[in-house]
């Protein structure tokens, strides 16, 4: 256990109806204590709750109110101290707590002032500031959580989605480390056994079946394989899908954006050009967030500030998971779009094009561009025909965006990887796996075989935190908000 006390508000900054400030540690009882008039706190029980006021002592000569409730109108007042805010006050008894320490929770009236007053007389009496993630980082230290189930906290508080949501909330109630605690338990039998084949190496005996082990690898590298392909969905899902919207000048792009967000977000204009600067706005669809990104129109022009938005059209493309790629129906000649379009594409795009503007479109005109691009790009794409103004089949564009991330999914399981950090471990792990692999297929020794089954298990021990270090922890939790 932590030997300091620490405390921070634990709601957000600002004006509310009600704050709370968190209070954990081994002396969390006794400190709040000397700031509370109500009952003794160190003798209540473990998760109750108690009326009575935040008051900052002068002197320790006189205390009041700690033997009975206050009523209603009673108010304690010595001119030994100041009443700073009327108060409940919540006891959490270690172990059954956030922190698995004891812990304290005042709710006070939502006054930024009140609660820097009541940090003030927290920190006068003995508790600290917590730092950044510092009541998180308690929680796993004193294992009540590991360090998955921490991350997914942050993931959880910072979620904007429905889809986000459920990803935190499923990692938070044990997700990833389930399914990494199954693949670490099968390793480290036969690593085990492969250890006590170095103890009898000079009897050159062998305790491990190496035909078993190689099923065990064949299992190891199909179910990390498929952990880290859920990566491109999980990041789908955590920071949304990035949509670059492309076409020429006034082929209708800053339109489709306000209709997509059904709002006037972008300046439309005749005059060619009028976009100068990318505009990002997150649209959700189906649960899923979507970063529409619309750029300068596309084309060789002097106008030096509309070339650096050309330039950084060309850039948001290179970072975009889908492109949406907008032509002129009424246009003749596609010559310019069809090189453009093709300069942008890349293997792993998802390319869409739009026919904008099909309702300005006479009947006597010779519609075939679907045909037109279909001969002229090799690379697969969906084609829709739309009318932003008139909104015709936005709803279809809404359609394939949301297929899109839906397609990403697993079958092979709930699980889904959304942090940076857990998919390099487990890249690094399969590394592990695959050179496990390459040793008992060359007959290597069993001292090679056994570091390479080390490095895999510590690979994925790094996920849960099983095998960590000081800065790994520092830079994760100081992500966190402080007070959590």
């Amino acid at each position: 256990m932590n030997q300091d006390t620490i405390c921070a508000l634990a709601t957000a900054n600002g004006v509310g109806a009600i704050g709370i400030i968190r209070v954990s540690g081994d002396k969390a009882f006794e400190i709040v204590s000397k700031i509370f008039d109500g009952k003794d706190l160190t003798t209540v029980k473990s998760h109750t709750v108690h009326y009575g006021f935040i008051v900052d002592r002068k002197s320790e000569s006189r205390k009041v109110g700690k033997s009975s409730d206050f009523s209603d109108n009673q108010q304690p007042t010595t001119d030994n101290q100041e009443i700073i805010d009327e108060v409940m006050v919540s006891v959490f008894r270690a172990p059954k707590t956030f922190t698995a320490e004891d812990s304290v929770e005042i709710s006070f009236h939502g006054s930024p002032f009140i609660a820097k007053r009541i940090l003030e007389v927290l920190i006068k009496n003995g508790a600290r500031m917590a730092k950044a993630g510092e009541f998180t980082m308690r929680a796993f230290m004193n294992g009540r959580i590991d360090l998955s189930q921490a991350e997914s906290i942050a993931d959880l508080i910072a979620s904007e989605n429905e889809a986000s949501r459920k990803v935190a909330l499923n990692q938070l109630k044990g997700g990833i480390s389930r399914e990494i605690s199954v693949l670490r338990n099968d390793l480290l039998n036969f690593t085990s056994l492969i250890e006590l084949e170095l103890d009898f190496a000079e009897e050159d005996v062998e305790f491990v079946d190496r035909s078993a082990l190689m099923n065990l690898i064949q299992n190891l590298k199909f179910k990390i394989q498929n952990l880290l392909e859920s990566f491109k969905y999980g990041n789908a899902i955590k920071n949304g899908t990035a949509v670059a919207i492309i076409g020429k000048p006034n082929a209708g792009k800053s339109t489709l954006l306000n209709a997509l967000l059904k709002e006037e977000r972008a300046i439309v204009s005749n005059i060619a050009g009028t976009t100068r600067d990318t505009i990002e706005e997150v649209l959700h669809i189906k649960g899923h967030a979507f970063r529409l990104i619309d750029t300068a129109g596309l084309r060789d022009t002097a106008d030096e500030i509309e070339a650096i938005g050309v330039k950084k059209a060309r850039e948001k493309v290179a970072q975009a998971e889908i492109l949406v790629y907008l032509v002129d129906a009424a246009t003749v000649d596609f010559k310019e779009d069809l090189e453009t379009l093709q300069s942008l594409l890349r293997p792993d795009l998802k390319v869409i094009v739009l026919a904008t503007k099909i309702d300005e479109i006479l009947p006597s005109h010779d519609n075939s561009i679907e045909s037109v691009f279909r001969d002229s790009i090799q690379q697969d794409f969906d084609f829709i025909e739309i009318s932003a103004v008139e909104n015709h089949n936005i709803q279809d564009l809404k359609n394939e965006l949301s297929s899109y991330v839906e397609q990403l999914k697993s079958e092979e399981g709930n699980v889904v990887i959304t942090n940076q950090r857990h998919f390099e471990a487990l890249g690094n792990a399969l590394h592990s796996v695959h050179q496990v692999e390459e040793a008992v297929n060359s007959g290597i020794t069993t001292e090679l075989l056994a570091y390479e089954l080390r490095n895999a298990l510590e690979n994925l021990g790094e996920i849960s935190g099983e095998f960590t270090n000081d800065e790994v922890l520092g830079n994760i939790f100081s992500k966190f908000c402080i007070g959590k």
